[in-house]
């Protein structure tokens, strides 16, 4: 239920009506919007009627939504969020396309550096990078964990990117709000509930990734559980699903980013090194994607793919990377998009002020 208050609506009135609707049993969300705000209602509410809410000062109007999710969709907020960081002029979902790229793991320092300094060459606001790695095989490399966030985070001070990286559990995610400027979930963990929960109650921002067999509607729902504990703050994200296609590692459904933004008013990125596993069709589906209204990309690069300790074959070359980009800001303009090609600066990690 969506409880849309009338432009000129109190702060004291919008007190008022979420106390009536919180002693009910139930939660509320305010969704500010361009004109007014409104509150979004969430609970159990079969069978139960609106109790004269509508008779309260400042309210408008009572919608019933009929969407199971009740923040993400565009029911509850009509405008485009557009995910913002603290002391950055980084924003993912306005004008601007958001380019997040890096290696799959951080593996050495000297490896994270090399590919960082070719990242931010191009101009890139958004470094990515494997600090804890949920692996197929639990013989393979796991990620160095903290060790790796702290060379992370020396990449933010040093280059002046913000920094995103995977949480595959809420230990990790505790450690990375040290160290990070936006958590990951990464699609074996788009249904792992109790870490989405922990995700809603993390300051970052967090980028939510497709299951590999998700449909549209479990996605959303997922950042639903994110947003219901109040971190409005949710980028989706497409990376391949499983199909029955053996000619690439995953099939990049290019065809959810169109539907995804007219359901919800969340921004959605497409990752197609993940999406494809082949480095030769990263960059068609990058261009692809920008065609097809994604609010940006996660990409994979490598200076030397070949011996990467994951993900290796679908990890651009940096000249490979460099030509995607310089294509990119070829084709943006024509879907009245903007590539920034000024490094932005990120915000000192907890452990660095406390030395």
């Amino acid at each position: 239920m969506l409880v849309v208050m009338q432009a000129r609506a109190t702060s004291d009135q919008i007190r008022t009506i979420c106390e009536k609707i919180e002693a009910m049993g139930f939660q509320t969300h305010t969704v500010e919007g361009s004109e007014r705000y409104a509150i979004a209602v969430t609970g159990d509410l079969r069978g139960v009627d609106t109790c004269g809410l509508e008779e309260l000062p400042g309210v408008q109007e009572i919608i019933r939504i009929s969407k199971p999710y009740k923040l993400v969709g565009r029911e509850s907020k009509p405008e485009n969020t557009i995910v913002r960081f603290p002391n950055s002029d980084v924003t993912i979902g306005g004008e601007e396309f958001a380019i997040i790229a890096g290696p799959c793991s951080v593996e050495t320092r000297e490896q994270t550096m090399i590919v960082a300094e070719i990242i931010a060459a191009t101009g890139a606001k958004l470094f990515r990078g494997g600090a804890y790695k949920p692996r197929t095989s639990p013989y393979a490399f796991q990620g160095l964990g903290v060790e790796g966030l702290k060379i992370l985070a020396e990449v933010r001070e040093r280059f002046g990117m913000l920094i995103v990286t995977e949480a595959v559990d809420a230990e990790a995610l505790e450690a990375i709000e040290d160290y990070a400027d936006m958590v990951q979930i990464g699609a074996r963990n788009m249904q792992n509930f109790s870490l989405l929960k922990r995700a809603g109650r993390s300051p970052l921002p967090v980028l939510l990734k497709r299951g590999l067999s998700a449909t549209l509607e479990e996605l959303l729902m997922s950042a639903e559980y994110i947003m219901s504990e109040g971190n409005r703050n949710v980028v989706l994200c497409e990376r391949g699903v499983r199909t029955f296609a053996d000619h690439s590692r995953n099939t990049l459904d290019l065809s959810v980013i169109p539907v995804a933004k007219k359901l919800s008013h969340l921004p959605i990125l497409s990752d197609p090194s993940h999406g494809t596993g082949k480095r030769a069709s990263v960059t068609p589906l990058a261009l692809a994607s920008a065609a097809a209204g994604a609010d940006g990309l996660m990409i994979e690069v490598h200076h030397d793919p070949d011996h990467a300790l994951s993900d290796g074959a679908q990890s651009l070359f940096p000249e490979q990377f460099a030509a995607m980009v310089s294509q990119l800001r070829e084709i943006l303009p024509v879907v009245n998009r903007t590539l920034n090609t000024t490094p932005a600066k990120g915000r000192v990690s907890r452990e660095a002020a406390r030395s």
